[in-house]
Formats: structure tokens, C-alpha cells, sequence
């Protein structure tokens, strides 16, 4: 090799050196975040309470295939929410005797 390979090889090294770093600290991180994020609203079930990212909180009252109707407040007022809006979930949990517990 003459000398001018070998330089461009010494600056190519620590160049790709960065993007397996950003790769492992940036990149797959959110690719993991947005599996578990996705999960979670694949799971969300009538009954469950949510939280959206406009941080209006209410009940599933019913699911179809990209949105949810949400009952919210004392006065039952439903609301209707894309599944991307969703960013919490408690889910509805069931005692010993298959009461509904919140």
C-alpha cells in the first residue's frame, strides 16, 4: 500500500468507529423504545385506563382498528383518540372473586 491508502484508511477507522458508537447509543435504543411503545398499544384493552400525550385520562370504552373511544370525567363524555395518541396504560385488573379493580 503507498502512503496515501494508509492515510485515508487511518481517517475511514475512527470515522466508522462514531457510527457503531451512535448506532449502540443513539439508534437502537429508539428502535427499542418504539417496539415497547407499539406493544403497549397493542395490547390496550376495553375497560383499561390510558393516558394520552395530550394528558387527557380516561377509560377504553370501545376499540377499533387505528382508534379509541375514551370515556372521561363523571359525566361519562366519550372522546375519540388515534392509537398513536395513547401514552400510558393502567391496565384493568381483576381480584380474587373477578371484581373489576381499577
Amino acid at each position: 500500500m503507498d502512503s496515501s491508502a494508509m492515510s485515508t484508511l487511518t481517517m475511514l477507522i475512527p470515522l466508522l468507529g462514531v457510527f457503531v458508537i451512535m448506532y449502540f447509543l443513539i439508534i437502537r435504543p429508539q428502535n427499542k423504545k418504539e417496539k415497547q411503545a407499539a406493544a403497549m398499544r397493542n395490547s390496550i384493552e376495553v375497560g383499561d385506563g390510558v393516558t394520552t400525550i395530550g394528558g387527557i385520562v380516561g377509560r377504553v370504552a370501545s376499540i377499533k382498528e387505528d382508534t379509541f373511544v375514551l370515556e372521561t370525567g363523571s359525566d361519562r363524555v366519550k372522546m375519540r383518540f388515534k392509537r398513536w395518541a395513547i401514552q400510558e396504560v393502567e391496565k384493568l385488573q381483576l381480584d380474587n372473586a373477578g371484581e373489576k379493580e381499577a
